[in-house]
């Protein structure tokens, strides 16, 4: 009865763990829910206004398919004044979402057996939507000793003739770590080499950086990958827009009507409300992203110090986004007190649900083994409870020794 297609995919690993947890919250249990990448700040109050003055004045009708004139002019604007990228609104696309943007540009680019080269760890959504589009993913390991980042060797070495795209996440879901200019111009000397190779670059977290890393994204610091790269980003993250389902990118323009086409006959048009409520975020003010990422920093700064401090687990202190990816090698091996034993990170994350009432993912839905992610993009007084949870829960494992 049902497509094939569907056996090539399974369900959002990230939004399972965090149904389960609403699940056993709304049957009593006591648990934090540390696995969902959504912000808890509320939505400022003028792109609020901007919706509700849209709905008064009636905007609330069918609009262009790929986003109305006046949402892509800011996003035009906003690629010029934050990263010196010159591109029009016939070279800009909006979707339902940054995954939306992704998914139509694989699926207008992609045929039967081309490869999409994905960095791991990833977001769980990269390789699912590559085999949907019938393409191969091809994970390239990123270990915690590169960072968690892409060299240019390992890329070189990962291209063949049949690869179609390489995509680039920074910073990064689920590492936060992010590539410096240096380190993408790195891997514009090897893209250069290989001029069949398009890149999606997902900065979806560009404005959630911490100390003194500096964003910086690839058509920034090799203008001439311009032709091939699709420069992704949205509201949801450093603007508290989650619901409002907004994303958009520029790139070549045959590959942004392509999308349109796509998009025509799948969803249509975004929400028209939320449009106008991100163009008023692309113009506005930014002051309040300043004041966010003070919280996120300390929340961030809490959790690594924290995880650090218990036997078995090693956690790298990222650049950016609101993800912690600390590995729990030191546990594997280790068994509960029913006996059973830790084979590997589900195992883990199965007993910090079960004992510590906290719910993270495993690394295992990233592509990058013994790990697990978690969100601090929630109150400090959970975090600060969790982080106890989770030192007693770990504490009981007896570790091999």
């Amino acid at each position: 009865m049902l497509a094939d297609r569907l056996s090539r995919i399974k369900p959002s690993p990230t939004i399972a763990v965090s149904t389960k947890a609403a699940e056993l919250k709304a049957a009593g249990h006591d648990v934090i829910g540390l696995g969902a990448g959504e912000p808890d700040f509320d939505t400022p109050d003028h792109i609020k206004e901007a919706a509700r003055i849209a709905m008064a004045n009636g905007k609330t009708k069918y609009t262009a398919v790929d986003g109305i004139p006046e949402l892509k002019q800011a996003i035009v604007d906003k690629f010029a004044r934050e990263n010196n990228i010159k591109t029009t609104t016939a070279e800009v696309t909006v979707g339902t979402g940054g995954k939306q943007i992704l998914y139509n540009a694989l699926m207008a680019t992609v045929n039967p057996g081309d490869e999409v080269i994905i960095p791991a760890p990833y977001w769980v959504s990269y390789p699912d939507m590559v085999l949907l589009a019938e393409g191969v993913p091809v994970p390239v390991t990123c270990p915690q000793e590169t960072s968690f980042k892409l060299t240019p060797e390992a890329l070189d070495k990962a291209i063949t003739p049949k690869t179609k795209w390489l995509i680039l996440n920074s910073p990064s879901n689920p590492t936060g770590a992010g590539y410096t200019a240096a380190e993408l111009a790195g891997l514009a000397d090897v893209l250069r080499r290989h001029e069949h190779v398009m890149v999606m670059c997902d900065d979806m977290y560009e404005h959630l950086v911490y100390d003194d890393f500096t964003f910086a994204t690839l058509v920034e610091v090799a203008p001439d990958l311009q032709p091939r790269t699709l420069t992704t980003n949205g509201v949801s993250k450093a603007y508290c827009m989650t619901g409002w389902r907004i994303g958009y990118a520029c790139g070549p323009q045959p590959l942004i009507k392509a999308m349109a086409k796509i998009q025509s006959q799948s969803t249509s048009n975004p929400n028209s409300i939320a449009q106008y409520a991100a163009v008023a975020a692309l113009n506005g003010p930014l002051d309040f992203m300043a004041a966010n990422a003070v919280h996120f920093a300390e929340r961030r700064n809490l959790v690594v110090d924290a995880l650090n401090e218990i036997d078995g687990l090693d956690c790298a202190r990222p650049d950016g986004a609101f993800y912690v990816y600390p590995s729990c090698a030191g546990v594997i091996g280790a068994t509960r007190p029913d006996g059973k034993v830790i084979e590997n990170d589900g195992d883990y994350v199965t007993w910090l649900l079960e004992e510590g009432g906290v719910a993270a993912v495993q690394g295992a839905a990233f592509g990058l083994e013994p790990h697990f992610r978690i969100s601090y993009a929630t109150s400090t007084e959970a975090l600060k409870d969790a982080m106890v949870r989770i030192k007693k829960a770990t504490d009981m494992l007896v570790k091999k020794s």
